[in-house]
């Protein structure tokens, strides 16, 4: 390698294994250059060498350097301050000379007369994992060495753009993680440009093709200065054309630069590509694709006839397709919605959930899956599976429905009776299989439960090494094996009762969703309970100053030192029976990996402290008496009204049986997934013992690390002595990308995404839909939490966040209304609301973002809707 060749590469010399010093871009556009078919303006590359030899001459850039590494994304005061700081000295500063030798070379190379694209290509960027389009600056249309030189700057200063920082720190690369090399390639001057998508961007859809074109230079779709054409072909056929009037285009001056132009009126609602060029344009894109070996976003152009490639990309926002064992389309629904936990989970946990769930699930994104294929292709399957799922969440119905209108689907799926995108409807709810009212039941359910879990812990204590994973898998095979219809049916008898009162009684009486105040207070329900334990707790501590004092400046370590305080005993010998009993929740529980309370007691501080400050003693039997009695005057009074009506005693009679079904079953429906936290609890403290002996001897690095295990994984490496660290490495990784995902609501092989959308017809202007799940009108000031330990709330408060599980229970109890982006009528959040009298709207899409903390909203929990106030 010659010295020039330091600082200066040939575009057709760059492959990916020069990305270190060619940068994303560069390096993109040498491997599109090898590609049979495949025409790409010529060019080349200063490389990260002469960037860093330029960064490296000017002294004071080092310590800003050093600063905005410690920075987070959100500090913006100091991002705009030291990155300005950083752009001027760069842009100021004098080229050395023999990196401007080395330019002045490969120039030589051209036509004095060409015109440049000037780009950035960072070492960060054009990644599968971040893209980082439009982060740094391009300039078109760049004519002259005295001009090339200075764009050169100001593309290397460009690294350094406020936005540029801000999206690496978001993003998880400090700014001593990336380098700049900067392309300097043939403008082609064309009629026509966009960007070629071999995969949708929207729908995830794997096997279409998306294409945005535009007249003129692509610098003016790339900014949004005009709307584009957009054409989708799918099987080498175009499937769908959307031609927008265009108004303006950027074109290149004759002296340097661009200009933005008017189109003629004529001209505006021309389809900017024929469809032989649409299908051409199809045709390389799969050929990129096929050579980079993933979904590719490439900028093209159509000069003289002929199609140009700028560059190319992984389009790094489609989300991940579970593994089949075949290659047959499937279809796929999200846990996660079901358990509301759409966070990504640790390869510990998403095996360890695949290990003791009742049927397969498919791990994809971090998130699990479970495959309906098999449900679908009978016509029977999807009347069963899509009313099931819609009653607990009209999102999955709708998106399960819109997929099985697709002509594609059908064919798909082998679909012939016609009747795919059609499920019948399910029939009125019907109890002539449903178990009556035993007062026994539900305690001897949660008898069992208890003592097959005290049998665990015993069994298991005499367990370890190999052994012990091996208990554990027989266990959970037993577990399913050994479960008590009964209590499955109890469950389903207290939810058809909901149905059959609501629709019985709208009916009659025309009063809407009345189980939802029948539900309240309910008797058994351990979730609840749970929240009402700590305003009992909060109770003991409030009468003493001291004590309130140290709790609020004290860390994990809390229980410690809390019997030294006055009136601490009572309090820790509390708060220690509350962990004997709910220890074993927390925050998203189904992934074993995440800390429990007992783990971390600390989590429960801001909880316990809330309900000091904001509630009187005796809250918690004020709040379930004040429940129950509200119940009681509500099952009265729709006694007495239906009583008057003809046929009224029928009508009484049966609603009476529905009202005792619903209060004597409905608790028991939290009481399952408790009971699986508490098992799920014991195998851990037992794997964590295997673990640690792992650490002790230094096959694992921490704890922590096992996470990134795999359950057999970890068998194996207790049976071996051996853990790669490059695969935990590698698995830590890719988790951080994981949580940067959404994922569907349904998936299928083909990677399409659906989640669904209500019907807004009957809603006011401007309201944001959601699903009703629990009844009431309520006005208060919105606070959007993330972070449940982050929650600062005061009564009258409206809690907006992504999703709740039991753990954020304890919150309930100070706030007087709920929205959640996740949920449905019958999960943990939607029930528990019910039975505090909260009204509620879950499955709010994009509630976090279309909400603003500290807005004043209203919450219709009967008809499901949100209105900004």
């Amino acid at each position: 390698m010659n010295k020039d060749s330091i600082y200066c590469l040939p575009l057709n010399q760059l492959d990916q294994t020069k990305i270190r010093l060619a940068g994303g871009k560069a390096a993109n556009l040498g491997e599109l250059m090898q590609i049979e078919g495949i025409s790409v303006p010529g060019g080349f590359c200063i490389t990260t060498t002469a960037f860093e030899k330029m960064i490296g001459e000017i002294p004071a850039v080092g310590p800003l350097l050093d600063r905005l590494a410690q920075l987070r994304a959100t500090d913006r005061e100091h991002i705009t301050t030291w990155s300005a700081e950083i752009r001027t000295m760069i842009e100021a500063a004098a080229i050395p000379a023999d990196i401007t030798a080395a330019i002045r070379q490969s120039l030589s190379a051209f036509d004095e007369a060409t015109a440049w694209a000037i780009r950035s290509s960072a070492t960060v960027e054009d990644l599968p994992e971040a893209s980082f389009a439009g982060q740094q600056d391009t300039y078109l249309n760049v004519k002259g060495h005295t001009a090339v030189m200075e764009h050169i700057r100001r593309c290397w200063a460009s690294l350094f753009t406020e936005r540029a920082v801000s999206y690496r720190l978001q993003q998880g690369f400090g700014d001593h993680k990336g380098s700049l090399a900067v392309v300097v390639q043939q403008l082609v001057e064309p009629e026509a440009a966009g960007i070629l998508f071999t995969a949708d961007p929207v729908s995830g859809h794997r096997h279409t093709v998306s294409v945005d074109a535009g007249f003129g230079l692509g610098e003016a779709l790339v900014s949004g200065l005009v709307n584009a054409d957009t054409y989708k072909i799918r099987a080498g056929r175009i499937i769908h054309k959307n031609i927008p009037a265009k108004e303006q285009a950027i074109y290149a001056v004759a002296t340097g630069g661009t200009q933005t132009l008017p189109i003629a009126p004529e001209q505006q609602r021309e389809q900017v590509l024929t469809d032989i060029q649409i299908l051409e344009l199809d045709t390389l894109g799969r050929r990129i694709a096929a050579h980079f070996g993933y979904p590719q976003d490439s900028e093209w152009c159509l000069a003289g006839g002929y199609l140009y490639f700028l560059q190319s990309r992984p389009v790094t926002t489609l989300y991940p397709v579970p593994e089949a064992e075949d290659t047959r389309f499937h279809v796929y629904v999200s846990v996660g919605h079901q358990q509301m936990m759409t966070d990504a989970m640790k390869p510990l946990g998403l095996s360890f959930w695949q290990l003791v769930a009742a049927r397969p699930m498919a791990a994809a994104g971090g998130r699990l899956f479970v495959d309906i294929t098999a449900e679908l292709r009978s016509a029977a399957g999807r009347d069963m599976l899509i009313n099931v799922l819609g009653k607990s969440d009209p999102l999955i119905k709708n998106a399960l429905t819109t997929l099985l209108e697709a002509e594609d689907t059908g064919k798909h799926l082998g679909i012939t009776d016609g009747d795919a995108a059609a499920p019948k409807a399910a029939p009125p709810a019907d109890f002539k299989a449903q178990i009556a009212y035993d007062p026994t039941l539900v305690p001897r359910l949660v008898r069992q439960s208890e003592e097959a879990l005290e049998t665990l812990r015993q069994d298991i204590s005499r367990y370890q090494g190999k052994a012990l994973f091996d208990f554990i898998r027989e266990d959970a095979v037993r577990r399913r094996q050994s479960a008590d219809p009964q209590g499955f049916a109890a469950i389903m008898t207290g939810m058809n009762a909901a149905y059959w009162l609501n629709e019985h009684l709208e009916k009659w009486l025309g009063e809407k969703n009345v189980a939802d105040i029948l539900a309240q207070s309910l008797p058994d329900n351990i979730t609840s309970a749970m929240g009402l334990a700590l305003l009992d707790i909060a109770d003991l501590i409030r009468p003493n100053p001291g004590l309130v004092a140290y709790l609020e400046q004290m860390d994990d370590d809390f229980l410690k030192g809390l019997a030294m305080q006055t009136g601490g005993p009572e309090v820790k010998a509390a708060i220690e029976a509350f962990l004997e009993t709910y220890g074993m929740r927390c925050v998203g529980e189904i992934d074993i990996t995440r800390p429990r309370w007992q783990e971390q007691p600390s989590t429960l501080l801001p909880l316990l402290l809330s309900n000091v400050r904001n509630f009187e003693a005796g809250a918690s039997r004020q709040k379930f008496e004040q429940g129950l009695q509200q119940a009681l005057a509500k099952e009265k009074q729709l006694l007495q009204d239906l009583e008057k009506l003809p046929g009224g005693q029928q009508k009484v009679t049966d609603t009476r049986q529905m009202i005792g079904l619903l209060r004597g079953y409905s608790g028991y429906r939290e009481y399952p997934k408790y009971h699986i936290v508490s098992r799920n609890a014991v195998y851990k403290q037992a794997l964590m013992a295997e673990v640690d002996k792992l650490v002790q001897a230094g096959v694992l690095a921490t704890q922590a690390d096992s996470y990134y295990l795999t359950f057999d994984e970890i068998c194996e490496a207790v049976s071996s002595l051996k853990a790669d660290p490059a695969l935990i490495a590698e698995r830590k990784e890719a988790h951080r990308r994981f949580e940067k995902l959404r994922p569907p609501r349904v998936l299928t092989s083909e990677g399409e995404m659906l989640n669904g959308s209500y019907t807004q017809d009957h809603l006011p202007d401007g309201a944001i839909p959601g699903l009703a799940v629990s009844s009431g009108t309520v006005e208060g000031r919105a606070r959007v939490i993330a972070d449940i330990q982050q929650a600062d709330l005061e009564p009258g408060d409206i809690l907006v966040t992504a999703f709740t599980d039991p753990s954020w229970t304890p919150l309930f109890v100070s706030i007087k209304g709920l929205v959640t982006e996740v949920g449905g009528l019958m999960t943990h959040g939607a029930v528990i609301a019910r039975e505090y009298g909260l009204p509620a709207v879950v499955g709010v899409d994009g509630a976090t973002r279309l909400i603003r903390d500290g807005q004043r909203i209203r919450v219709n929990g009967t008809d499901g809707y949100i209105t900004l106030l």
